[in-house]
């Protein structure tokens, strides 16, 4: 048996991901000591009876399985704080981890077709010698996780409301700057985060990144209210994926709504309800838009998929006054942009809406350097990804391709969310 290690967990653009491993090595060690090919690092992702987990070999290709197991690389190795902050010399090393799209360092994976938390089994393997004031340290081998710390997610609580007939759990944060009454930003999670772990609601996309402080900033401090359904949205009661542009969930989720804003009466601004989510979660942000058209200040639906076919025209005239952002992706082959978005886009236009905006994209590339393709240019994400773009407040032109412009000024998407009010 080796010695202990720990995982460092940063939710990015495509889930969790363990950033660093943490060596306890038991003796003062040098930056200059340190190399990060000194290390090799094995992995299975395991199930709850300790079997290696078969996986999709890729998102486009979810019936090709393969077994969870392969290697890691170490993009660098330094000394650290048990937390992972670098030093110039520690008794611990930190293996900063290079980042692969769907890649095997990844704590959350969908065995059975909704993503849960995994056990990721590393096997750690000192390769080089490591100096020392004393004796070098030399064929340490590290396979035993002693904790975890994901940062992000620590921020939120969670919860189950007492609407008897279905009650759903959620995850939320209170706004820690800002005072007086704060808004709220609903976000409803896609298919795949269904479940009954409310951190997948908020940690299976960078959902964290709305209490982030640049997302916060925007809105002077508002709550965020990530709610979590057993099944799927676009589940109208049958089980399956249908085109009826109906959902079982919908009093469920008011009522969950309703009670998290009067449980916070004193501090929530009810004039400052957002609403939005991506594919299932526009879904529903549709569907609820247009069961209670008079509820919210704004919604913001990513990828959505209420088919425009089930939308009649006294919903277009019923929703025309409210204030909505759609963002959505030209090549997204799950949720295809001509079925959904676009007729419904054109058709508010088209009867007077003045107040509803569409940043639609030609595709969905990586832009922060985070993940790479194998010639080591930026990663273009499935089209259907595009929350990516909403979550990291990218979107900022309109379907003409121009800005989205209030008051003589640019806007995000998170800039304009956060001017909408209701009329008194």
């Amino acid at each position: 048996m080796g010695s202990i290690y720990y995982t460092i967990t940063e939710i990015t653009d495509l889930g969790p991901f363990h950033m660093k491993l943490i060596l306890p090595l038991g003796r003062n060690v040098k930056a200059n000591a340190v190399k990060a090919e000194g290390f090799s690092v094995y992995v299975e992702l395991r199930g709850g009876k300790g079997e290696t987990l078969l996986l999709p070999r890729s998102w486009e290709r979810p019936e090709e399985k393969v077994p969870s197991k392969g290697y890691g690389i170490v993009k660098r190795a330094y000394p650290s704080s048990r937390s992972g902050e670098r030093r110039e010399e520690g008794e611990f090393v930190a293996l900063e981890m290079k980042l692969q799209p769907f890649g095997l360092i990844s704590p959350l994976a969908a065995p059975n077709g909704q993503n849960e938390f995994v056990v990721c089994d590393y096997r750690i393997t000192q390769t080089a010698e490591i100096p020392t004031e004393t004796e070098p340290l030399s064929g340490l081998v590290f396979d035993r996780c002693a904790g975890d710390t994901m940062r992000q997610a620590e921020k939120f609580l969670h919860g189950v409301s007492s609407y008897e007939e279905e009650p759903l759990k959620y995850g939320y944060f209170v706004p820690q700057t800002g005072g007086g009454r704060r808004p709220l930003l609903i976000w409803l999670h896609g298919a795949g985060e269904g479940g009954q772990d409310p951190t997948v609601a908020y940690a299976g996309n960078k959902v964290v990144n709305l209490a982030g402080d640049d997302i916060q900033a925007r809105f002077g401090g508002a709550f965020v209210l990530a709610p979590q359904v057993p099944t799927f949205w676009m589940d109208d009661g049958s089980g399956q994926y249908g085109r009826s542009g109906k959902s079982k969930y919908g009093k469920a989720l008011k009522a969950l709504i309703d009670e998290f804003v009067a449980r916070n009466d004193a501090v929530i601004d009810a004039n400052r309800i957002y609403i939005g989510g991506c594919s299932n979660g526009g879904f529903m942000t549709m569907r609820m838009v247009l069961d209670y058209p008079d509820f919210f200040a704004a919604a913001y639906p990513v990828c959505e998929a209420l088919y425009d076919e089930t939308v009649s025209d006294a919903d277009i005239e019923a929703i025309k006054h409210l204030a909505i952002w759609f963002t959505h992706a030209k090549d997204d082959s799950v949720v295809k942009p001509e079925e959904t978005v676009i007729p419904t886009y054109e058709r508010l236009i088209e009867a007077g809406a003045r107040n509803v905006h569409f940043s639609l994209f030609d595709r969905v590339v990586d832009l922060y350097g985070l993940f790479n393709d194998e010639r080591e240019e930026p990663f273009v994400y499935h089209g259907h990804f595009a929350w990516i773009y909403a979550l990291n407040d990218d979107c900022r032109l309109d379907y003409d391709g121009k800005p989205v412009i209030a008051d003589g000024k640019e806007l995000s998407l998170m800039e304009w969310l956060s001017m909408q009010r209701l009329s008194s």
